[in-house]
């Protein structure tokens, strides 16, 4: 009479020990040593035997039990089935806990306190890069238009609450009274004038009835690393939302603007004059003038983007834009071949720490 072998299926005669030995071993496997009772053994397995360690193929570090013998004419019950069913119910438990532990981080559900939605929301915006920055920030963006006895400057600005306060350069609404607002969603509406400081080229603005907008979150410009990516939204040359990116190339430049206008927000065609190293650019910024330290991006800025925003890629404003270089307009050198990248925005914290002077009247100097 003949049995099946229950690892390879094969006739097994009942006189001779069944082995569960793996097939093929993990390692070259020893010379096997027979027991007094019968058993065959492989002595020292190296890596895990093909029955998980509790057959005659151990795991290192592990001694061997001796297999007995079957008695005459006892016919060997296979066993491997057994192990098989609570081996495939061990694997279901861990896949399962596996499941639940996946479905739990994606949900925030873990068992424990509430998910961080903040955390959730920026890793979101974050891992969907320039393009869900944009969806998210530009809601809050506007374009800006002020008329003044020296004509018309055209700017940007940053909703900062639901009510309509808006922060932009003081230079793009020096002199007005009121200025117009074109909304994200193509509305026009008429906002006033509530401070400015020219000493830090900051404004606030508040759009007339205004009320539900979405307003932007401000970040920590003190975070900022040389070489994070940021992205710049406003309206250069009218064209409302437009969207660039780059990176934060410098921090802290001293960067020098006119107090008033220079000229330069007056005339669309023409980029607003800053002074950097000692050398003007685009045009003479006056007599009076004042100094910040700024942010240099490479984020493409053109006439419009003053006032605007500079954005990490959690959705967080962390500058308002205010200079540009512009090619040929001298100061520096004469080749003006070449990618240009040079844009100046007044970080973030400057402008929180301005926001109840600017709501209060300005400082005026």
């Amino acid at each position: 009479m003949t049995t099946e072998n229950p690892r390879h299926g094969g006739p097994q005669h009942p006189d001779q020990p069944v082995h569960a030995w793996p097939s093929p071993p993990p390692h070259p496997p020893q010379a096997p040593v027979s027991t007094p009772e019968g058993a065959t053994v492989w002595p020292g397995g190296g890596g895990h035997g093909g029955d998980g360690g509790h057959g005659p193929y151990p795991y290192a570090g592990f001694a061997a039990a001796p297999v007995p013998a079957p008695a005459p004419g006892e016919r060997r019950r296979p066993r491997r089935a057994g192990a098989l069913v609570a081996a495939c119910a061990l694997v279901a438990a861990l896949v399962g806990g596996g499941s639940a532990a996946l479905v739990g981080g994606l949900t925030g559900k873990d068992g424990g306190g509430s998910g961080q939605s903040t955390q959730v929301q920026n890793a979101s915006v974050k891992s969907g890069g320039v393009s869900a920055v944009a969806q998210a920030v530009s809601p809050s963006i506007v374009e800006i238009k002020a008329n003044t006895d020296g004509g018309r400057s055209t700017g940007s600005g940053v909703i900062i609450s639901a009510d309509g306060e808006v922060v932009t350069n003081n230079h793009v609404v020096a002199g007005a009274d009121t200025v117009q607002v074109t909304l994200n969603d193509g509305s026009t509406k008429t906002a006033k004038v509530v401070g400015t400081d020219p000493g830090k080229d900051l404004a606030l603005i508040k759009i007339q009835g205004a009320s539900g907008l979405k307003a932007a979150k401000l970040g920590d410009s003190g975070k900022l690393k040389v070489g994070d990516q940021v992205v710049a939204i406003g309206s250069p040359e009218g064209l409302t939302g437009t969207v660039t990116s780059g990176i934060v190339s410098a921090l802290n430049r001293e960067v020098t603007v006119p107090k008033e206008s220079g000229g330069g927000s007056r005339q669309p065609q023409r980029q607003w004059p800053f002074e950097f190293g000692g050398n003007q650019y685009n045009g003479d910024t006056g007599s009076s003038r004042t100094t910040y330290k700024a942010i240099q991006t490479d984020a493409s800025l053109n006439p419009g983007n003053s006032g605007g925003a500079l954005i990490n890629m959690n959705g967080e404003i962390i500058g308002i834009n205010s200079a540009m270089f512009a090619p040929g307009s001298g100061g520096g050198s004469s080749d003006t071949a070449g990618s240009v990248g040079l844009g100046f925005a007044i970080p973030v914290n400057d402008v929180k720490a301005d926001l109840a002077s600017l709501r209060a009247g300005g400082s005026g100097d």
